[in-house]
């Protein structure tokens, strides 16, 4: 079977399921060029090449993963994230494009000529802090994540892309593993993209996203504001005065947010591209 031919076939059964149609094309290709390992423009230039019997295999039992609804990150292993790109298994959530905002945001706020002390808590791919540390190269973060194969990952990405000898990896509930007079006044700036997802949302989500992606990645009780409630005081703590609070939020959840924000200083809120409420920023 030539590359077109099996592009075609695939494409076709994903566009018959209405939760993958919009992107049955661009999947079917980006499988595709997963599997074989060639460019695009090789693909475009010579569709009448033909895959190997072990390619059509990989190629098929691709296809079968995302006809299931797994996410396509999953099978490929790959997301990129700020221009960069990382290695995501289904120990870690999906980096998504709304988190950019988040790291725009905070390098908005950092000076960049300076020695700075930051904490990426919940890091999960290793995604927030990576980029960080990438575009802030005075900089030593620190990345807290209470499961061990999303530190891992964390880890590895790190190395990848050259910016581990000034991560610090550590396993932790929020800032829980920190002795308290340790993590007093210790930080320039906390970032964090917590679960937000309210536990009666969970019927809702696409089911790639709640068959797959890690619950305790997504959900945080009812109303999704479990972790904020947390997260927030000790964050107040652990902050050196000024010092920058950056936090991703879901929809609907600004003004409990706000509350919780109570008595900090220059609150406010950055809006993705769909006009939602999406990070919360405040100094202490």
């Amino acid at each position: 079977m030539t590359l077109q031919q099996a592009l075609l076939s695939a494409a076709r059964q994903l566009a018959e399921d209405p939760q993958l149609s919009d992107t049955a094309r661009r999947d079917a290709e980006s499988l595709m060029l997963h599997t074989t390992g060639i460019s695009r423009a090789a693909l475009l230039a010579d569709p009448a090449r033909l895959l190997t019997p072990e390619q059509l295999r990989s190629y098929e039992a691709s296809i079968a993963r995302r006809l299931r609804h797994e996410p396509l990150q999953y099978i490929t292993g790959a997301q990129e994230f700020y221009g960069l790109p990382f290695r995501v298994t289904p120990a870690v959530l999906i980096p998504r494009p709304e988190t950019e905002h988040l790291v725009e945001a905070v390098l908005e706020r950092l000076p960049h000529d300076r020695s700075l002390a930051i904490a990426d808590i919940g890091t999960g791919s290793g995604a927030i802090v990576c980029a960080l540390a990438t575009h802030l190269p005075q900089a030593n973060l620190l990345a807290l994540d209470l499961s061990p194969p999303a530190l891992e990952i964390a880890q590895a990405n790190a190395v990848a892309l050259n910016v581990s000898e000034r991560i610090l990896f550590v396993l932790s509930d929020l800032l829980d593993a920190l002795p308290r007079q340790q993590r007093q006044g210790a930080f320039d700036a906390i970032v964090s993209n917590p679960p937000y997802v309210p536990e009666e949302d969970a019927a809702e989500l696409h089911p790639q996203v709640r068959d797959y992606e890690p619950a305790s990645a997504l959900f945080s009780g009812a109303g999704g504001l479990e972790i904020y409630k947390r997260l927030i005081p000790q964050a107040h703590e652990a902050l050196k005065p000024e010092g920058l609070l950056a936090l991703e939020i879901g929809h609907g959840q600004r003004d409990a947010v706000a509350g919780l924000l109570s008595g900090w200083r220059d609150v406010d809120f950055v809006h993705d591209l769909q006009s939602i409420p999406r990070v919360a920023l405040a100094r202490k």
